[in-house]
């Protein structure tokens, strides 16, 4: 297959890599805040959840996004690590208006410096993350060389269940967002207006990438996101399990909400061994840079 050398392929800038790094670890830290210490939201978070479910929920999807930001962190070609920006970018400045509507909830004024700590650092990091990623990406989108070309183009299938999940998931988070109250009567568990749009933004950066998925139809340019997928549904299962009572099991929406969890890691695990047998190709062919 004929290629750009490599000094013409667009190489993913140091400043891109770092906020991506810098990214994963933060949404490490914050998934161990939800995740593992899911019933203490009121001591080791910044507001208090008290459906122990959306907080697991939240947890496992900071993990899972955890996993897209360092592996994308990693990639030297742009090609291969910008499934990860929009989805970040629209999540952290959505995130970000969602704590200004609802600032009242958070622990500003708590007696714990512990706890105002972790309120305050979370404000912070949600003002800042957004306006650096601008200007990264504008200086990424700037940055000299082409493009590699797709290695592997994903099936039609495959797309197409893709663009089930953004047709699903988009207008699910949006209406989360700007109607939380009564979107949440189609949510399988209870939700607040906060927890709610949380939700909801989850939900709009999970479409966005799915989206983009499509646009980019390519297995190894995906990899970082069909990683994710899976540590996504994984993690969300295992949520479920630790917190089955809290599912209304009756309702349809729960079974949808399994479906979707379960078709999520279908397209996860087919697709990181896709992009992880074709990678292995490349590289034993020696043509084409990570």
């Amino acid at each position: 297959m004929d290629i750009e050398p490599l000094t013409a392929v667009r190489q993913t800038t140091p400043g891109t890599r770092m906020i991506l790094l810098i990214a994963s670890v933060l949404v490490f830290l914050v998934g161990i805040q939800l995740f593992v210490l899911t019933e203490m939201t009121d001591r080791f978070f910044a507001w208090t959840i008290k459906s122990r479910l959306t907080a697991a929920f939240l947890g496992a999807a900071y993990w899972a996004s955890c996993t897209m930001e360092f592996v994308a962190s990693r990639r030297r070609v742009w090609a291969h690590a910008r499934i990860a920006i929009p989805a970040v970018l629209v999540f952290t400045a959505v995130t970000l208006v969602i704590s200004l509507v609802h600032i009242d909830l958070f622990h500003l004024d708590e007696p714990s410096v512990m706890t105002r700590f972790f309120t305050w650092t979370w404000l912070f990091v949600y003002a800042v993350v957004p306006p650096v990623m601008v200007v990264l990406l504008v200086r990424q989108v700037r940055a000299a060389g082409v493009d590699l070309p797709r290695q592997g183009r994903l099936p039609v299938w495959f797309r197409v269940l893709l663009g089930v999940h953004a047709a699903a998931l988009i207008p699910m988070g949006i209406a989360l967002l700007l109607t939380p109250t009564v979107a949440a009567e189609l949510w399988p568990w209870t939700l607040t207006p906060l927890t709610g749009r949380a939700i909801g933004a989850w939900l709009l950066g999970l479409g966005i990438a799915a989206t983009q998925a499509v646009v980019e139809n390519d297995w190894i340019r995906i990899r970082p996101a069909t990683m994710s997928y899976t540590a996504f549904a994984v993690l969300e299962f295992a949520a479920l399990a630790r917190y089955p009572d809290e599912l209304a099991w009756e309702t349809p929406s729960a079974w949808i909400y399994l479906v979707l969890l379960a078709s999520a890691l279908v397209i996860g695990l087919y697709g990181w061994w896709q992009a992880t047998q074709l990678r292995k190709k490349i590289d034993a062919d020696g043509s084409v840079p990570a």
